[in-house]
């Protein structure tokens, strides 16, 4: 019996070299199937996973408040808008935050010696570093001491160290920001731009960042912000850009953002002047959503798999016509419709298989792949790849470990599935028409 099952194996074996290119040009087809799914699985998993990264990134126990402008339809749009200070006092005093970081955004210039900066400002206090996850490099980050003061101390980000003082230390020099000068009392690290989360919440680039006490921001610049518009000015007051709370439990989060949602809808009433993004809610929407991403990118390779099982049918079908006559012979010397069935059955394993084998050892490598590919992309088309969004730019691939034994478990059961009407249907034939056969 065993001696029969290798023999089987065998002749099935030696039957798919008779035609190499054509068994060729079948694994190619279930080869690429298999590839499919891991590929497919792995960049939806490395987009998946950036999302979730970013959004976790702002913290699962925080809530954020942030100022947007009223569109300019809006009935109630005025000068004055956004979140306050009062809103600030109101928010803190809710039972489950521990703690409530606000934050002022202004565009400015920066100068030194000649070197220009065009950035950002921003007031801010002792928190923001950790909430931002902001590494100091030099010096220090603004203090406690600091955050209510109005000292004249500033952080410089990484970039805007580097070009206003490209040869010197920035330590303890001095900067001029538009009319006011302050002391250089540190620098932070390097920190990747952020994507827009949520309508609500952009994208953030910490490359030309200053960083002040925020009260140095409300006394020394004020709340007034002027804008020049083809030679007309206007004016809007904003006393806050957002304001961070970190709740005391996670659990406790959606409750407390419906409170906050309620504590500034009295405040504003119908003004759409600020927003409320709650990065835990955002956490699981990307988690439910990724299920689904990855069911539909998984339908898709499967596919490709599809397809190379129907190929697998047609050519074991044209298999079957050709050797009609060798399967009469067999049966006339003795062979079972049984022992047909698994001739040609073996070859169909044989072909899925072999196929499978060769797409996992290929799917195994699209982390490496896509990571060359956007590499030579941003050297030969660097203006194309720039405008891509940064999840496009920065994505990694990562290998779902389910998705290596499902595509070759699936390859193989196509292989079987596709190839058992073939087989069944050269074991059913007639042994004199087949002997009849030319």
């Amino acid at each position: 019996m065993t001696f029969a099952w290798i023999r089987t194996w065998q002749l099935g074996v030696k039957s798919l070299l008779l035609h190499p290119l054509r068994s060729l040009l079948t694994i190619l087809g279930i080869f690429i199937g298999v590839a499919s799914v891991i590929w497919l699985l792995a960049i939806g998993e490395g987009i998946s996973l950036k999302a979730q990264e970013q959004i976790e990134s702002l913290g699962a126990d925080n809530i954020i408040v942030r100022t947007i402008k009223p569109s300019a339809d809006d009935e109630n749009s005025s000068v004055a808008y956004g979140i306050t200070r009062e809103d600030l006092g109101r928010l803190e005093v809710i039972p489950t935050v521990l703690r409530a970081v606000p934050i002022r955004e202004l565009r400015q210039r920066f100068y030194h010696n000649g070197h220009k900066v065009e950035g950002r400002l921003v007031g801010c206090t002792a928190e923001y570093a950790e909430l931002t996850q902001l590494r100091v490099e030099r010096g220090h980050f603004i203090s406690e001491a600091e955050s209510k003061s109005i000292e004249n101390h500033c952080v410089l980000s990484a970039e805007v160290a580097r070009r206003l003082f490209p040869l010197e230390d920035p330590l303890d020099q001095m900067i001029q920001v538009e009319q006011d000068v302050y002391k250089v009392v540190g620098v932070m690290k390097h920190r990747d731009a952020t994507s827009g989360i949520g309508g609500s919440l952009a994208g953030q680039n910490f490359s030309n960042d200053i960083y002040v006490p925020i009260k140095t921001v409300e006394k020394r610049i004020g709340d007034m912000v002027i804008l020049r518009r083809q030679g007309l000015f206007h004016a809007e007051i904003i006393e806050l850009s957002q304001i961070t709370l970190r709740i005391d439990d996670v659990d406790h989060v959606l409750e407390t953002a419906e409170v906050v949602k309620r504590t500034l809808a009295k405040q504003h009433g119908k003004k759409q002047d600020y927003a409320v993004t709650v990065p835990l809610e955002l956490l699981e929407q990307a988690r439910a959503t990724r299920l689904m991403f990855i069911t539909f990118m998984g339908m898709i390779a499967a596919i490709s798999l599809l397809v190379g099982g129907i190929g697998i049918m047609n050519i074991m079908l044209a298999t079957v016509t050709e050797r009609t006559r060798e399967i009469g012979i067999r049966r006339a010397l003795g062979a079972k419709q049984i022992d047909i069935v698994m001739q040609f059955l073996v070859e169909t394993i044989v072909l899925s298989v072999v196929g499978g084998v060769v797409g996992v050892l290929v799917g195994l490598t699209c982390g490496p792949i896509v990571v060359f590919a956007r590499e030579r992309l941003e050297a030969w088309i660097p203006d194309t790849m720039g405008n891509l969004p940064d999840v496009v730019r920065s994505i990694t691939p990562v290998i779902v470990p389910v998705s290596i034994p499902l595509a070759f478990g699936i390859s193989v059961f196509i292989g079987v599935v596709f190839g058992l009407y073939p087989a069944i249907r050269a074991a059913l034939m007639d042994p004199i028409e087949a002997l009849r056969h030319e």
